[in-house]
């Protein structure tokens, strides 16, 4: 699955809920579950692979793989902390994210199953960084705005040289493809004569 980078509309729209947990979706998460990890990453939500819709997947530190589907989390803990983020949308950079250090959340599971979860440590920290890609807010949002503006000028860069670079290489097949059918109707019209 592609993975979408900042810059790109659908990391910045509201996605709208599940209606329905089906075949076809549990083969979304799991393809979400292989390009997360081939990416190292330790959470993927669905507006990063281009789909609008309020899920996310992750793996934390204790190995479990898990499935969040339309959650809300409906507590978070008074104590904060500190941790630096990063993100598969936002390749090589990180920022320390202060957020709240334990978190509540209700969601479906893969099976439409609805679970309540406590969580805290990495797990909350992930928890809230992909929930955040729900509603199109990204973690350097929630962090020093310069570090932020930094950001998003640099990848506008990165999206600009790979937007040229895509361009390039779809000129340079469509002028070898013009070649092979000048090539085939070259054969064609000697073994008419």
């Amino acid at each position: 699955m592609k993975i979408y980078k900042l810059g790109e509309e659908v990391l910045r729209k509201k996605c709208e809920p599940v209606k329905e947990v089906t075949d076809e979706l549990r083969a979304i998460f799991d393809e979400m579950f292989e390009t997360m990890i081939a990416a190292d990453g330790v959470g993927l939500a669905a507006p990063q692979v281009g789909i609008s819709q309020r899920f996310f997947v992750l793996i934390s530190d204790d190995e479990v793989r898990r499935v969040f589907v339309n959650p809300q989390i409906i507590a978070t803990s008074p104590e904060l902390e500190d941790y630096e983020e990063g993100c598969l949308s936002l390749p090589g950079f990180n920022e320390k994210i202060r957020r709240p250090a334990s978190v509540t959340v209700q969601a479906l599971n893969e099976f439409g199953k609805p679970f309540t979860l406590k969580a805290d440590g990495l797990l909350a920290r992930i928890i809230q960084h992909e929930n955040d890609h729900l509603d199109g807010i990204i973690y350097i949002d929630r962090g020093d705005p310069n570090f932020a503006s930094d950001v998003t000028a640099k990848m506008a860069k990165r999206l600009e040289r790979a937007a040229k670079k895509e361009a390039e290489k779809a000129k340079k097949m469509a002028k070898i493809a013009a070649k092979i059918a000048a090539q085939e109707a070259k054969k064609a019209s000697k073994s008419t004569k």
